[in-house]
């Protein structure tokens, strides 16, 4: 029965695909047939096809035209909560590549300390201090300070269309605490939530807050993906079988897309495994994670967009644009990786790549 509906959900994804992109996309690579007997056990057996995702025509999809009759905000609203004392680049870079691809306005909700650092990284970005760490708050306060913090946040909210938890937030108690609140009120307002570096930290230790949230990302890297397999799934990470342990992982957080980075990005929301290889740079770099998650934030949304323009039959409905946010800018990034390495080589840095994402995003899907 599971895989029965497991293929007749993927029908319907690839219908919908096609009817955004063309008949491109339907390029499946490979099947794996070799289900881990543990993981079978507690999710049942099903056939994993991993498709190489047509990244490009995606892209070229959901990427919306420069319209001079559209105003201000319609392009994408993000916000980054994250930015504490020990880091503030994080952020920064998570915002701004946000603003490179082609979002309209650009938040980021940080401590007091972090504030000013990041403010003077850019002007383009708005900048909230609202964030509080365990040292700046008596334990009489707390209750008052977070319903404080929250509130401030809440003014916000509505006008989002993505928010990234992460970047930059560090590993402080009571500001996870505040974060946790946020990312429950951003759930209840039916605001989409990319999750990557501490913000990782935090739903591992409480899958709660993104467990059955279909407008979720997570996007672990190594590490960050084997706690989560050991958390969710109870086993080590089997890399001979990475397409379907990524499966049941996502299925496993209630249908949350996964966006496991790698050599190859795998991305899967418990229904299908996309991969995306093309481009790429030997440079690894820190923070590239950061321009993948403003760039998920980015994409993921006028993903939505699209689907939204597309839906005019109920046999569309099951396609996720969260998927479909993740190819755009796996495919992005890697890109603008490649392009900044052929001009500075073993120099690459992550300020490199961000000044090539307008400039690949260009090359595949031109302005004019």
């Amino acid at each position: 029965m599971l895989k029965t509906s497991s293929s007749s959900i993927l029908r319907r994804q690839n219908f919908l695909i096609r009817t955004l992109i063309g008949s491109h996309y339907n390029n499946q690579i490979h099947i794996i047939n070799k289900p881990v007997q543990k993981l079978s056990a507690q999710f049942g057996s099903m056939t994993t096809t991993t498709t190489e995702a047509d990244s490009e025509s995606i892209l070229r999809r959901i990427t919306p035209t420069l319209d001079p009759h559209r105003h201000k905000g319609q392009a994408g609203k993000v916000a980054v909560i994250g930015g504490c004392r020990e880091y503030t680049g994080a952020p920064y870079f998570a915002a701004i590549s946000a603003l490179k691809i082609g979002a309209d306005l650009s938040h980021v909700f940080c401590t007091k300390d972090a504030a000013p650092i990041i403010k003077s990284y850019s002007p383009e970005l708005i900048v909230h201090p609202i964030l509080k760490e365990s040292y700046s708050v008596r334990d009489e306060e707390r209750r008052s300070i977070l319903s404080k913090v929250l509130a401030e946040v809440a003014k916000w909210m509505e006008r989002f269309d993505c928010i990234v938890v992460g970047p930059g937030l560090g590993r402080d108690p009571f500001l996870l605490d505040c974060v946790s609140e946020i990312m429950k009120l951003a759930r209840r307002s039916n605001v989409p939530i990319v999750v990557d570096g501490d913000g990782l930290f935090l739903v591992t230790n409480n899958l709660d807050l993104v467990s059955g949230y279909h407008l979720a990302v997570l996007t672990p890297n190594v590490n960050e993906y084997k706690r989560l397999v050991q958390k969710v799934i109870g086993t080590e990470v089997n890399d001979q079988d990475a397409a379907e342990e990524l499966l049941y992982l996502a299925r496993g957080i209630g249908g949350t897309t996964v966006l496991r980075k790698g050599k190859s990005d795998l991305i899967s929301d418990g229904v299908t495994v996309n991969m995306v290889s093309i481009f790429g740079s030997p440079r690894r770099c820190g923070g590239q994670g950061d321009i993948l998650s403003g760039s998920v934030a980015v994409f993921s949304s006028w993903a939505r967009q699209c689907i939204s323009v597309a839906e005019s039959d109920s046999s569309t409905s099951r396609v996720n644009p969260m998927v479909l946010g993740c190819i755009a800018a796996s495919a992005l990034l890697r890109k603008a990786a490649s392009m900044a390495f052929q001009d500075k080589k073993r120099a690459t840095l992550t300020t490199d790549i961000i000044e090539y994402l307008g400039r690949s995003l260009e090359d595949i899907s031109p302005a004019s």
